[in-house]
């Protein structure tokens, strides 16, 4: 019986952990199937790739793409996707351009409420100069500088949804997210669900549109989701013929989010969606 953990970040998104941490961090757990699920980002595909054949684990290419139904956060997984593909080259330089116009976009506003922080100095922050700015690597920054005694604290005073420096700008919609994901051959699922600002009927009714764009499973096992929220979600995905999906979201060695928690053993339609023997 294969046990998975298809939700994990690296220091190449927002995560503390490198790519031999995870892998690491897998092998203890007794985790056979590990998928690293950078938010918007790729890059540490190879590494993981190589570590996890040197240990023994099977992966999946992944990648978590913060996409935005108005103002309400969308996080959708994508998994196997053909990265080569054109259709994929565009979508990633639109995402890294966003990122980067939606960082001087949050610098403006903090300013404007004497939050006084510099590109350099977000700039800093990246373990990879790859990837993609992320609200986090500003948290980081600005609690570095004294605005608040942690970078959560940060995000929520100063990044959060309503806050004085929240900026959705240039944020793919969910369906631009999954229809390019398709295109490039990938997998999509729904990722924590239960974290969606948005009513049980709300996010049963945006599943049901993104459904039809071709979101194929949804993100039931999750370290977030109380027992009654991964029951709900597992019926909603057989009811509407969807994959179910399961991960740690786990995102430092310190936190508390631990790789293979919960315990996930992927169904075999899923596995062999994900071409995995």
């Amino acid at each position: 019986m294969i046990r998975a953990d298809m939700h994990i970040h690296t220091y190449y998104s927002d995560g503390g952990q490198s790519p031999a941490d995870v892998v690491e961090g897998a092998r203890r757990a007794g985790v056979n199937l590990v998928s690293v699920t950078d938010h918007d980002n790729f890059n540490a595909r190879r590494e993981v790739g190589e570590l996890c054949v040197k240990a023994g684990i099977k992966f999946v290419d992944g990648v978590e793409i913060s996409a935005y139904d108005g103002f309400t956060k969308v996080h959708i997984l994508g998994y196997g996707i053909n990265y080569s593909h054109p259709a994929y080259a565009a979508f990633d330089r639109e995402l890294s351009e966003g990122a980067e116009e939606r960082t001087f976009d949050i610098l403006r506003k903090l300013a404007s409420v004497n939050v006084n922080l510099n590109y350099g100095e977000i700039l800093r922050e990246r373990k990879c100069k790859k990837s993609p700015l992320h609200a986090m690597h500003i948290a980081v920054a600005g609690a570095r500088k004294g605005y608040a005694n942690s970078p959560f604290n940060f995000y929520s005073r100063y990044l959060s949804y309503g806050s004085a420096g929240f900026s959705c700008v240039r944020r793919p919609s969910p369906e631009t997210t999954l229809r390019t994901i398709c295109e490039c051959g990938g997998l999509c699922s729904l990722a924590h669900p239960g974290r969606i600002s948005l009513d049980g009927d709300g996010v049963a009714a945006l599943v049901k549109r993104l459904a039809d764009c071709g979101l194929a499973g949804i993100e039931a096992v999750y370290s977030g989701h109380t027992f009654k929220e991964t029951q709900y979600y597992k019926e909603l995905a057989d009811k509407l013929g969807l994959l179910v999906t399961g991960g740690s979201d786990t995102h430092f060695a310190e936190g508390n989010r631990r790789i293979g928690d919960p315990p996930f053993y992927p169904e075999e339609k899923l596995l062999s969606a994900l071409k995995i023997n």
